[in-house]
């Protein structure tokens, strides 16, 4: 039995046996088998008890796979139905974010945070999480240390939201498109609020992607008056140029009947990637980075994260 024991703790502390643990949970996570929010906690529970050999490069893969899947997403969709998530969503996305910007200058000043910090918090609860962090960065040129924080706090709330809002959706009753709409406003990260989404059905998780995605266009008018709030000349705006492929293939599933033979593989294989791409989120969140977190920027993204989840809420039900 001991010897059983350490031969399986020399077995798991093995770089190359850690590296096949990685790849078949990853095999496992294309497979209907694998939810989104199991996906995640996959990866949350491989960092803790295994660790990730694949640490220095999974961020990069991350944000491309999370890409293609979008795109993959956009086979699934007709142009009639884009823009009616599109028009639903869009007074909703400007309120929201205009309250959580107002809201976290002010708290930002009550905690005493750094204006970075507590920029770079505001900024990624408003639009879209990692992605709105990554654009506004280069402009207000925070440390790295306070870019990391930020970065931490979301994708830990991203993660709790996973789990949490398909659990309330289903409490109260929540038809499809008013979840989607929630998680669009709701959740930070495109790739949580895309996997809370479908959870809860296909219809919500077209909504969900369509509004999440336009509300992801805001990066650029943010971006240019963030410019004039830090005094920064010169500075270069992301433009988060994997939407356009989105919308080009919703107008070749809406105008092109051919590809009808095949959206439906297309829409599944995405649905796969996003888990896959969930499990590498998860595999990031080490026990060390979790530590990293003060009580302070946790306290104010909490804030914010629950103003505009409760706030939301009540503007789509009544």
């Amino acid at each position: 039995m001991i010897s059983t024991l350490y031969n399986m703790k020399t077995f798991i502390q093995n770089e190359t046996s850690q590296k096949i643990i990685f790849i078949g949970i990853i095999i496992l996570c294309l497979t209907p088998f694998v939810s989104s929010p199991i996906a995640l906690a996959l990866g949350i529970l491989l960092v803790i008890f295994i660790g990730n050999p694949f640490e220095k490069k999974v961020h990069q893969y991350i944000h491309l796979l999370l890409q293609i899947s979008i795109v993959g997403l956009g086979f699934g969709l007709k142009l009639n139905e884009a823009l009616q998530a599109g028009k639903t969503g869009f007074t909703l996305t400007v309120i929201s974010i205009f309250t959580v910007m107002t809201l976290g200058y002010f708290l930002g000043k009550v905690f005493k945070l750094d204006k970075q910090l507590s920029y770079l918090l505001s900024v990624g609860t408003a639009i879209c999480g990692g992605s709105a962090i990554a654009a506004t960065s280069p402009i207000i040129k925070p440390t790295t240390k306070q870019i990391s924080l930020a970065l931490a706090i979301v994708f830990t709330l991203n993660s709790v939201a996973l789990f949490v809002y398909p659990f309330i959706g289903h409490i109260l009753h929540l038809t499809q498109e008013q979840f989607g709409l929630w998680c669009a406003v709701g959740i930070h990260d495109t790739s949580s609020v895309v996997g809370a989404a479908s959870k809860y059905g296909d219809e919500a998780l077209k909504i969900a992607t369509t509004v999440k995605l336009a509300r992801a266009l805001w990066i650029i008018p943010v971006s240019i008056i963030t410019m004039f709030i830090f005094k920064s000349k010169g500075s270069k705006i992301k433009i988060p140029w994997f939407i356009g492929w989105f919308i080009f293939a919703i107008l070749l599933n809406t105008y092109f009947p051919f590809f009808d033979n095949f959206s439906s593989v297309v829409t599944v294989a995405a649905k796969s990637g996003l888990n896959v791409t969930l499990f590498l989120i998860g595999s990031t969140l080490s026990l060390q980075t979790l530590k990293t977190i003060g009580l302070k920027p946790l306290a104010v993204a909490l804030i914010l994260w629950i103003t505009i989840s409760i706030g939301s809420l009540l503007y789509i039900m009544n």
